[in-house]
């Protein structure tokens, strides 16, 4: 399974992230960002196929559920009245602008599943070739919660892989990613341990993600190609200087070639995984070497033969993607053959 590339569409593309915390105020859509995002994606528009991806749905609609809690229920519920909701206000301050918006609410089945994925980017390509921008915002009405996006980071980071973006922007509710003295910092060369370790631990209260997911999924987008910024709506022109580079947070793209199957594998697979390796297990597969038994220090989330799972170091940071050659219920129940392969070489994508 692999992406195609975007060979067809003369104009680089653009994903823009809007965490709920970087729209919304007191639950309420703020109108006055919406405009700001609606004036800068019209300079924006002849140079970039732009794809806008918003959060903001269960924030605008909770406060229309009594009580309301945060349940998986009450969320579901909450995003089927707020998704209207948002449409409406983007569709409102984009029309003086003559620019057309396109819902697309998806689910991570549309990417794991290479026909389904197809369809969404022949749809997208028809919406651009017709000057409409899509919203994209997960479906959280019928996702099934066992195979939901961890939150809107990974959608945007889906999208951005998938359409081979040149960039990827994260509107949150801080300026950047912040030094220990509060400062930003304007550029991560790479995105490593040093760099995760900076973010706060923290989230907002409307949304599901923070600064460690902005930054996992930043660190991504780089390997494979992207350049990414994390950025504020509260900055002047955030967006466009997002883009030159004169606001937030880069992270620059890592200069290394990805195939279209690897970057499916790493990216749009559904993965479900984890196993934690050694340092040894590292530097083999860092050298192009097949993951073998003996490596793993523990197998964190169980998988058969054919699906992806993570390979992560003995922190917890995943260090690359694998597919599986053998099932982890047979590593478990076969100890002592330390030398069966997991996953072969050409099967594994270093992060």
């Amino acid at each position: 399974m692999d992406f195609p590339k975007n060979k067809s569409m003369k104009k680089p593309v653009l994903v823009i992230k809007f965490g709920s915390a970087s729209i919304t105020t007191d639950g309420e859509i703020d109108e006055r960002i919406v405009l700001e995002i609606a004036r800068q994606c019209a300079t924006l528009q002849s140079k970039y196929n732009i794809v806008l991806v918003s959060s903001g749905a269960v924030a605008a609609g909770k406060r229309f559920i009594p009580k309301y809690t945060g349940s998986l229920a009450q969320r579901k519920a909450a995003a089927a009245i707020g998704n209207p909701l948002l449409i409406r206000t983007y569709s409102t301050y984009f029309k003086p602008f003559r620019i057309a918006l396109a819902q697309s609410l998806c689910e991570r089945h549309h990417f794991s599943n290479r026909g389904q994925f197809l369809q969404l980017k022949s749809t997208y390509e028809t919406l651009w070739k017709s000057n409409v921008i899509p919203v994209a915002n997960e479906n959280d009405v019928v996702s099934n919660k066992e195979l939901k996006f961890s939150d809107n980071d990974e959608l945007a980071t889906l999208i951005a892989v998938g359409f081979d973006a040149e960039q990827l922007l994260f509107s949150t509710s801080v300026p950047g990613v912040l030094d220990s003295q509060g400062n930003v910092i304007p550029t991560i060369e790479v995105v490593d341990k040093d760099a995760l370790a900076l973010a706060r631990k923290e989230k907002s209260g409307v949304g599901l993600g923070g600064m460690t997911s902005k930054l996992n999924f930043a660190r991504l987008a780089t390997q494979m190609g992207i350049k990414a910024v994390i950025f504020s709506m509260q900055t002047e022109n955030g967006i466009l200087k997002a883009i030159a580079g004169e606001t937030g947070t880069v992270c620059l793209p890592q200069r290394k070639k990805v195939s279209s199957r690897n970057k499916w594998l790493a990216s749009g697979s559904l993965i479900v995984g984890m196993v934690y390796v050694d340092q040894g297990a590292l530097e083999a597969i860092r050298a192009r070497k097949s993951l073998l038994a003996v490596g793993v220090v523990q197998i964190v989330e169980d998988f058969v033969v054919g699906e992806v799972f993570q390979i992560a170091d003995t922190m917890g940071i995943v260090q690359a993607v694998a597919k599986a050659k053998t099932d982890s219920a047979a590593l478990k129940a076969s100890s002592a053959k330390k030398n069966i392969a997991i996953a072969h070489a050409d099967d594994i994508v270093l992060l």
